[in-house]
């Protein structure tokens, strides 16, 4: 069973179904009993033209769970249109799906919750950690957002803010998490860039690919995490950081200044330093100020800490830190970081194995262990 091959397909079978008429929750359902049928099915007699399959099975179900609902009647024209066995449409129909979650009657966080849900394949736990709630509150935000769309037919397709969003909350649960997703992510922007005149969606195209260059340097042959200091440049790729630069310089020039453009300028100066030691953090800190201006994250303010310290020195950066919520993630590592830098090693070991503890993926758990392991030697040395 090809599950790359079934979540490839399950967003355009799931655009196929809403664009003949079938509500978003009940399409969605629709497509996940389809999956099951497959997974059933398939390993003993595999479709001739899998994604055919699958409109054919969703759209039965969908079929069959609409004549056992009270709005049967309201619906019975609908039957006649249910396609044959043929192939089914070539065309990529993934974006125009994140459109169409970006629904008007839905809020932007709602609308993001529900597109990393039903297309982009992320548990609500992975949904959760991306927005710093618990996992209760998003599966009811969740649950609301499938609620209000129910019934409701898809002709008003949301805006490129929200869209963005879902797309940049993909890209780095693929970068970073259990599911990869980024390069998928990186397809639909720059479908998405040109497709739209759009600085951030320029901006948001820059910040994946600066990003996605350096993807091979970021982990050790073992699986073990790689801090950006300690990366071996030249693994990474210097034409998709050269594409990123060139795409990020002509959005910035249009001087319509976004979040995205001033995270993609932060990655930039950060792929543009031959060594970690000659990265321009006076310049970041700088970016990190608009970007807080622009945004007024907590996060943003976070890493601005850890640039703070790079450029002003370690108790800079505690200063700053201190002014900073203690339960945002990676608060405590942070705070080891800069204790070490300031020659706090005890301090920074305790923090280091709390971080550790509060870690929410094993690398992660595994890289902090190693930091509060390695400075105890040296401390019992």
């Amino acid at each position: 069973m090809d599950e790359a091959l079934l979540r490839s397909l399950t967003p355009s079978v799931l655009a196929i179904l809403v664009r003949r008429g079938a509500d978003f929750a009940a399409a969605e359902d629709a497509v996940q009993d389809a999956l099951l049928e497959a997974v059933r099915v398939w390993p003993t007699d595999p479709p001739r033209d899998a994604k055919g399959w699958l409109v054919t099975v969703a759209w039965r179900k969908f079929l069959d769970a609409r004549r056992a609902d009270t709005a049967r009647r309201r619906r019975e024209n609908v039957v006649d249109e249910e396609p044959g066995p043929g192939a089914a449409p070539a065309a990529d129909d993934t974006l125009q799906l994140y459109f169409l979650c970006a629904h008007p009657s839905l809020t932007s966080s709602s609308a993001v919750a529900l597109t990393l849900r039903a297309v982009g394949g992320l548990t609500t736990r992975q949904i959760a950690q991306a927005y710093l709630v618990p996992e209760a509150t998003m599966a009811q935000r969740i649950s609301r957002a499938k609620r209000t769309v129910a019934g409701v037919r898809f002709d008003q397709p949301g805006d490129v803010a929200t869209v963005l969003r879902v797309l940049y909350l993909v890209f780095n649960e693929g970068y970073s998490g259990d599911v990869d997703l980024a390069a998928e992510a990186i397809r639909l922007t720059r479908q998405l860039a040109a497709a739209i005149d759009h600085p951030e969606v320029a901006g948001l195209l820059a910040l994946m690919l600066i990003h996605h260059a350096r993807r091979a340097a970021r982990t050790a042959p073992d699986g073990s995490l790689v801090p950006l200091a300690e990366q071996d440049r030249g693994q990474w790729d210097t034409k998709l950081i050269a594409e990123g630069v060139e795409i990020l310089q002509a959005a910035l020039a249009r001087d319509r200044l976004g979040e995205f453009q001033a995270q993609a300028a932060i990655a930039a100066l950060h792929a543009d330093a031959p060594t970690a030691e000659e990265t321009d953090w006076v310049q970041i800190v700088e970016w990190y100020d608009e970007l807080a201006r622009l945004t007024d994250n907590p996060v943003v303010r976070l890493n601005r800490a850890v640039a703070v310290g790079e450029a002003d020195g370690p108790r800079a950066g505690l200063a700053a830190l201190a002014t900073l919520d203690p339960s945002l993630p990676r608060h405590t590592a942070v705070a080891a970081y800069l204790h070490e830098r300031d020659g706090d090693l005890t301090t920074a070991a305790r923090l280091y194995a709390d971080a550790a503890h509060k870690a929410t993926n094993l690398a992660e758990t595994a890289h902090l262990t190693r930091q509060a392991a390695r400075l105890n030697a040296r401390l019992r040395g």
